[in-house]
């Protein structure tokens, strides 16, 4: 990549201005300069910036639209960079959500949206945007979900808004932002079997805890990153929300450049900008996480930070297991808990439920047999949806039930009554305690006769 504007970025910052050190940019901070047409940013600056994707689902678009409407808009900023996803509580579960997504569908016909995404298109948002090549590395993404965080495993700045922000990026293609300060995670080692994203971000939540990272980026950096897979850096980038991040980041390398190359394959890498945090860029604390160290963990309730090793546990036993998500319905985590849970039964009165996270993981899981497995097993495989995740539908939880879940909260009454329980696992946590009926180890299923896939 040229280093043309990028590299003047870092020698403006050996440079001094009345006296004063000016500091390099990091990741964020060097997309937000791009996208607001300003040659640099620093911590605390508010500016306006152009989007390249605006989101919305089936609660929060609703909301937008009508402010939309109240602004006088006549037409969006451009049909193509707009998104309408139902995936929260689609298919339609009542009258209500079968209203937001009419009004949905008819915003979408009226100005001609091209990213509309009925049911059997549909996938959850947060998954379907990646595999439809509609958020890439370096661009500006809002969306009116907190979890719009997750496209920053791309390399993208992205973020959650409010519905009145995303109706006004719809009219004007533009979002403020008061520019944030930064958190470096330098990541080192290989992590061991059983050792996925969930597990890692888990750790870090546990370690600076649900607002250790308060309206901060989270920039992830070091040698441990090039064995983490995509699905991986997309898990670890969708809960940067739940340790309070404005934002996660990883820096684009080849895993990234061949996603974006199968999934957007028209994007092209910008030859004239540096977007690499600069060496001399401000991070206000440090953190190095050896992933050879860690162990397969588990949230317990009610809080994401609540986080104890699988081996701490102890005997609890669970209602329900949930694996899917926008933090666990890629195939790579189907292919895990498939890969423990082929041949044997789930545990008598446990009801495990499965969410691919689009219609293509769902057709891929169907080619593979990946879906016979958890049916045989005595699983229900789901259409791509959010239900469960939010207390919505298709899973919720009754007084006194406990749930091993690969979603990203706990809160109390999340998935359900306010005295249910929500403990938070990766994938091959989720299916080892689907078996055993308890929170268990991976290892307590299946030893050391499967792989991680």
């Amino acid at each position: 990549m040229k280093l043309r504007e990028g590299a003047a970025h870092t020698r403006a910052a050996r440079n001094t201005e009345r006296g004063v050190v000016i500091l390099g940019m990091t990741m964020t901070q060097k997309i937000l300069a791009r996208h607001s047409d300003l040659g640099r940013v620093k911590a605390g600056q508010l500016i306006e910036a152009n989007v390249d994707m605006a989101l919305g689902n089936d609660i929060t678009a609703p909301v937008a639209i009508k402010e939309f409407d109240k602004i006088g808009a006549s037409c969006v900023f451009d049909k193509s960079k707009i998104a309408l996803v139902p995936d929260h509580f689609t298919p339609n579960k009542d009258i209500k959500s079968a209203e937001h997504s009419k009004m949905m569908r008819e915003f979408a016909q009226k100005y001609e949206v091209e990213n509309y995404f009925e049911v059997g298109q549909m996938g959850i948002e947060h998954c379907l945007l990646p595999e439809k090549g509609l958020a890439r590395p370096y661009d500006v993404v809002i969306g009116a979900d907190s979890h719009t965080c997750t496209y920053g495993a791309l390399g993208a700045f992205s973020t959650g808004v409010g519905s009145t922000d995303l109706a006004c990026a719809f009219a004007t293609g533009k979002a403020w932002f008061k520019v944030p300060h930064a958190l470096k995670f330098v990541l080192t080692g290989k992590p061991a079997k059983w050792i996925g994203g969930k597990d890692i971000i888990l750790h870090i939540i546990g370690k600076i805890g649900v607002d250790g990272a308060l309206y901060k980026s989270m920039e992830f950096f070091g040698d441990g990153i090039s064995y983490l897979s995509m699905d991986d850096r997309f898990t670890i980038a969708n809960m940067a929300i739940e340790a309070g991040g404005k934002n996660g980041i990883f820096p684009v390398d080849k895993k990234t450049l061949e996603y974006a190359a199968k999934h957007a394959p028209g994007w092209v890498m910008p030859a004239d900008y540096d977007f690499n945090a600069d060496m001399d860029a401000e991070y206000e604390q440090t953190y190095t996480i050896n992933l050879a160290e860690l162990k397969p963990c588990v949230a317990f309730p009610h809080l994401p930070e609540n986080v104890k090793n699988v081996s701490d546990a102890g005997n609890i036993k669970i209602d329900q297991v949930v694996m899917g998500s926008c933090t666990n319905g890629r195939i790579s985590d189907l292919r895990i808990a498939a890969d423990i849970i082929r041949g044997k039964k789930v545990a008598k009165n446990v009801r495990v439920i499965v969410l691919p996270g689009t219609q293509q993981i769902y057709l891929d899981a169907l080619k593979e047999g990946i879906i016979e497995d958890f049916v045989q097993a005595g699983a229900v495989f789901s259409t791509p949806t959010c239900g469960p995740c939010l207390g919505g539908h298709m899973g919720i939880l009754a007084e006194g039930e406990r749930a091993v879940s690969t979603t990203n909260r706990n809160f109390v009454g999340r998935m359900g009554h306010v005295n249910s329980e929500v403990y938070l696992a990766g994938p091959a946590v989720a299916a080892a305690s689907a078996i055993t009926g308890k929170i268990s180890h991976p290892d307590e299923v299946c030893g050391k006769e499967v792989k991680k896939s």
